[in-house]
């Protein structure tokens, strides 16, 4: 203890104990949300993500501003000066809350477009997946098998603070967005709650959530009611959730372990994203709880309408197709844009 250089408490500290037990201690002293506002500082790669982590520092900063020698002299009177002067430490408080108040501006620019683009996104024709989880469940891992995504993957608490959406076929050939998000941690500090706002909107928006579960983990069950916490506090709605037991490539038993976690979770499915293995079960089970947005309709194509009937094929479900001396008859499910522009050929 002697010898250190830096002390880590896995709670939070008022300003005041954290002023303290660094006087007390003679070392730095930080607390668990100093802890994770520092990891999430050198993870934040996009201008959003940096904007996110800035505003959560300075947040936590404000209140642990002190005054100490030099800084609590006055500065002199004058024009656009208050009174006699401020202190140095009015002043760092008063420049920190200007900046916060232009990350906020910001950070509301982003949220704005961000809903732009879920709107563009958010037709009819596609349903959107969130994958969600303890940080360092796999999810990256996921959003890589499904669609190759290149996100970075890296064995570390909290690799990804930016969200990733890419767009994935399932076995029915609908397709969806499907989003890598955060990953959720124990007593999430409430400075990241009010800053990853448009991230968790996300989440919110989704029509499925994959919550992502590292089997391996000793404490699974604390790790799992520990995401539940987080989705309440952010406030999502209820929606069905996929638990996804991942990384079974890693234990023995893997048929006990599924059983036992089927007992007590809905709509489990197990997978290594590893490997591979499992993944057409999840996109089963990711068709069975789509909200059907489809619509079944019957076409009739004049032969020679080749790229039409390429069309259905990769945006909708064809059930049924035949052929006459002059016609293409097909059957099929597709969204309800896609019906609309297509009601010419109907019957």
């Amino acid at each position: 203890m002697r010898e250190a250089d830096l002390v880590v408490f896995d709670n939070d500290l008022t300003p005041a104990q954290q002023r303290n037990l660094e006087e007390e201690l003679d070392v730095k002293v930080l607390d668990r949300t100093g802890l994770i506002l520092d990891i999430f500082a050198q993870r934040a790669k996009s201008k959003e993500g940096k904007l996110q982590v800035e505003l959560a520092q300075l947040n936590y900063l404000l209140p642990r501003l002190v005054g100490k020698g030099l800084s609590l002299s006055r500065l002199g009177g004058g024009i656009g000066t208050r009174g006699p002067g401020e202190t140095r430490l009015e002043v760092d408080r008063r420049k920190i809350r200007d900046r916060i108040a232009k990350i906020g501006k910001d950070l509301e620019t982003v949220r704005n477009v961000r809903i732009l683009h879920r709107k563009r996104r958010g037709c009819p024709r596609y349903a959107n997946v969130s994958i969600i989880g303890y940080t360092n469940a796999g999810k990256s891992t996921l959003l890589n098998c499904l669609c190759d995504a290149g996100v970075l993957v890296e064995d570390r608490l909290f690799a990804t603070l930016d969200p990733t959406t890419r767009k994935i076929r399932l076995p029915n050939n609908r397709e969806v967005l499907i989003s890598d998000t955060v990953g959720f941690i124990d007593k999430l500090p409430h400075q990241l709650i009010a800053a990853f706002k448009a991230t968790f909107e996300e989440v919110n928006e989704s029509d499925i959530l994959i919550h992502t579960i590292d089997v391996t983990h000793p404490r699974i069950d604390d790790r799992i009611n520990s995401v539940n916490a987080v989705l309440e506090a952010i406030g999502v709605s209820i929606k069905p959730v996929i638990h996804l037991l991942n990384k079974i490539d890693m234990i023995d038993n893997v048929y006990n372990t599924v059983q036992h976690r089927q007992r007590v979770l809905d709509n489990c499915v197990a997978i290594s994203a590893l490997t591979g293995e499992g993944v057409d079960d999840l996109l089963h089970k990711i068709e069975e709880l789509i909200p059907n947005k489809l619509k079944r309709v019957k076409l009739r194509f004049p032969l020679g309408s080749g790229s039409l009937i390429a069309m259905i094929h990769r945006k909708g479900k064809v059930i049924k197709k035949d052929y006459t001396e002059t016609e293409v008859i097909i059957e099929a499910e597709v969204d309800k844009t896609l019906a609309n522009s297509l009601k010419n050929y109907c019957f």
